[in-house]
């Protein structure tokens, strides 16, 4: 029932799209962080967005303008704040499309969806980033964008020869973790660094695998790559983990940390990830 209610709210997004792309907007209103990220680095923030405190945690980029207002959660957004803001749109992923009804009374609706099943996510990112970019009317922001992304990435890649297979995870609770694979961002960048991916089990529609810790004493030759942020509570250096200190890459020092990136976000993140994960792999 689940799939099919996704399978509904994707075809909805489709749909939205083709009318999405006929007038340019300015003012837009997000609940989702991948979209808010984008519109910022095609240089048309939205005004209104979804738990500012949060994205700056998850996200960990700090070029969010300080005049965005916070409209309140993500799944029960503040709607009359949104309408003082007199957006032009409201900007959803499927996740919080069954709220298009409340919200639009106040702009119309229209759902993005890139996480899902299908083509490659590098081609559903591209997508979205060119549908944001026509809400601006200047497609050529989107175009300036992706080839800046992409041109980045070949340098690092040249950069990059003779590493080992990498294992990126994030921690859910002291001894689980999601382990990101195909169809997710991480991957995306890895391929594109000419990095291989250790992870090889499938993974859902995000690109991740929920595992126990001790999965990863299957994975003794890869290096970890921990993505933050940590569990409030979570001892920076995992000294109060005794299984984690059993893991072969943690003995042997191939552990790297790095600092948020949105695992579920858009070019934006998979720059800054590529850059976090190349100086992390440079500087050892």
């Amino acid at each position: 029932m689940r799939r099919l209610r996704y399978g509904q709210l994707a075809l909805a997004c489709v749909s939205a799209l083709t009318s999405l792309q006929v007038a340019a907007s300015t003012n837009i209103v997000t609940l989702d962080w991948t979209i808010a990220e984008t519109l910022i680095a095609l240089g048309n923030p939205p005004i209104g967005l979804a738990e500012i405190p949060q994205y700056k945690r998850w996200v960990g980029a700090d070029q969010l303008p300080t005049n965005v207002l916070d409209i309140g959660l993500r799944g029960q957004p503040n709607r009359e704040l949104m309408a003082q803001q007199a957006p032009d749109h409201v900007l959803l992923s499927p996740l919080f499309m069954r709220l298009s009804d409340q919200l639009n009374s106040i702009a119309p609706v229209t759902g993005l969806a890139t996480y899902q099943r299908g083509d490659s996510l590098w081609q559903r990112l591209t997508r979205t980033t060119h549908t944001l970019a026509a809400l601006n009317g200047d497609d050529s922001a989107a175009v300036s964008l992706i080839d800046a992304v992409e041109t980045y990435l070949e340098h690092r890649k040249s950069q990059l020869q003779g590493q080992p297979p990498l294992l990126v995870v994030q921690f859910i609770d002291a001894r689980h973790l999601r382990v990101f694979g195909k169809n997710s961002l991480f991957e995306a960048v890895l391929e594109r660094l000419g990095l291989a991916s250790a992870w090889q089990q499938p993974t859902n529609q995000w690109g991740f695998s929920t595992v126990a810790l001790e999965e990863l004493l299957s994975y003794p030759d890869a290096t970890l790559v921990v993505v933050e942020p940590l569990l409030t509570g979570m001892d920076n250096d995992f000294s109060g983990n005794a299984l984690w200190q059993h893991l072969p890459a943690v003995q042997e020092q191939r552990v790297i940390q790095l600092p948020a990136v949105w695992s579920f976000g858009g070019f934006p993140s998979a720059k800054r990830f590529a850059d976090l994960l190349s100086e992390a792999l440079l500087a050892d």
